[in-house]
């Protein structure tokens, strides 16, 4: 169950910033087959390699675990976005969300 998570997680990640398996590994420095291992559900990595791949994927170790954010890169620069904005900008922002939503 726990692999099947984790497994098609960093593959569903790592498909959204659009870079291989291998180039991922090598860029942790690991093997060049160790992403491969994980999504194939051979290995698991180490607590401190699983902070590397949250890192290279700019990703909070939270943002990984909750599958219901499916873009954390744009919900971050989003956030980041909304921080700098008035009262009046953020209620014009949540009606066109929610307008967005109710499609």
């Amino acid at each position: 169950m726990y692999e099947d998570f984790f497994a098609d997680r960093i593959a569903a990640l790592r498909g959204k910033r659009n870079v291989s398996a291998r180039e991922m590994s090598l860029s942790l420095g690991q093997n060049s087959s160790y992403i491969n291992r994980i999504e194939n559900k051979q290995t698991f990595p180490s607590m401190c390699v699983f902070f590397y791949i949250c890192e290279y994927l700019e990703i909070s170790p939270k943002e990984f675990f909750d599958s219901d954010i499916l873009n954390p890169l744009i919900i971050d620069e989003i956030l980041n976005e909304l921080k700098t904005l008035n009262d009046e900008q953020l209620k014009i922002v949540l009606a066109v969300s929610k307008g967005l939503n109710h499609k």
